[in-house]
């Protein structure tokens, strides 16, 4: 592949807030910095409404716009964004890092690695053929079209009880499915979704199919505690079960976890010299915009430890 790039000083793979946070660190230091992002810059924020958790705004920012702000502060410190341009390969040895796109090849001194992840699916019968046509993976892309219609949402974490709430919006009535007996995400999420009176909520149950001919009819779930099933009158299901991470570029480069995740040390350096990782991608990450963040600083400042002279 031909490559007549300049030798960055970093590529960051991912534009997420770990990528981002990690640009404005490095842009900040004078170090030649591109960043590749497949999509939009932003990651998971932009599929947020309201986020209350971010430190520094009490009355909550939305998603988009916190988004926006990073992309923006990056750039005011002279880092080269590349939207729509998907990283392929990495490729370790000869003159720095080489990193791999459809639209050409580049090279660098070193690398922070922040693909992010994305959402997994459930596995179960009518989840694929009814993606779409009432399966999501997106409350916020999609609530706004079940109003005044009973969904279902699958999941325990904060993501899922996050957009749970924002469904209480649109939906006349939520089912909030979840595999134990008690939720893993944030008690105050739970007690703001108690407080609506629009939220069911079913647990110790697990999703076995979703129905329907041409749209989502309905939702079976089982009880694993009594193993009988039961059926929910729904248009939607909204999935919440975990991420997987965006990693595929990266194998054989730097050592992952059996899950696809990357292994670092505290500094976030990785397997391969050089080369650092931050965000949702990071085996033991807990997957929160602030700790993105924080990974992307951490990441960044080892970057400027190899590169920068004092």
């Amino acid at each position: 592949m031909a490559m007549n790039h300049p030798l960055y000083d970093v590529i960051i793979i991912g534009g997420g807030p770990a990528g981002l946070t990690g640009g404005i660190y490095t842009g900040r230091e004078s170090l030649s910095t591109l960043l590749l992002e497949k999509g939009l810059c932003g990651g998971w924020p932009n599929l947020t409404g309201t986020i209350e958790n971010y430190p520094g705004f009490p009355e909550g920012i939305n998603g988009m716009d916190l988004a926006a702000r990073l992309k923006a502060q990056a750039e005011k410190f002279g880092v080269e964004i590349r939207e729509f341009e998907e990283v392929r390969k990495v490729v370790p040895g000869g003159e720095g890092i080489r990193v791999e796109t459809a639209k050409g090849g580049y090279r660098a001194r070193s690398l922070i690695a922040a693909p992010g992840s994305r959402a997994r699916p459930l596995g179960v019968p009518g989840e694929r053929e009814l993606l779409g046509k009432g399966v999501s993976y997106c409350a916020t892309c999609d609530g706004p079209l079940y109003r005044e219609k009973e969904v279902a949402v699958v999941g325990g974490g904060n993501a899922a009880l996050e957009e749970a709430l924002f469904l209480t919006r649109f939906a006349s009535r939520v089912h909030l499915v979840h595999r134990r007996d008690r939720f893993r995400g944030e008690k105050y999420v739970v007690g703001e979704l108690e407080e609506t009176g629009k939220v069911s909520f079913v647990m110790e149950s697990v999703p076995v199919s979703i129905d329907g001919e041409k749209a989502v009819e309905s939702l079976t779930v089982k009880n694993r505690a009594g193993g009988g099933e039961t059926r929910l009158e729904v248009e939607g299901v909204f999935i919440f079960v975990g991420v997987d991470p965006n990693t595929e570029c990266l194998r054989g480069a730097v050592e992952l976890d059996g899950e696809g995740f990357i292994l670092t040390d505290p500094e976030m350096l990785t397997s391969l010299p050089a080369a650092f990782a931050a965000g949702d991608a990071r085996s033991g990450n807990v997957r929160q915009i602030a700790a993105a963040c924080g990974e992307g600083t951490v990441a960044a400042l080892g970057v400027r430890g190899l590169l920068v002279e004092y």
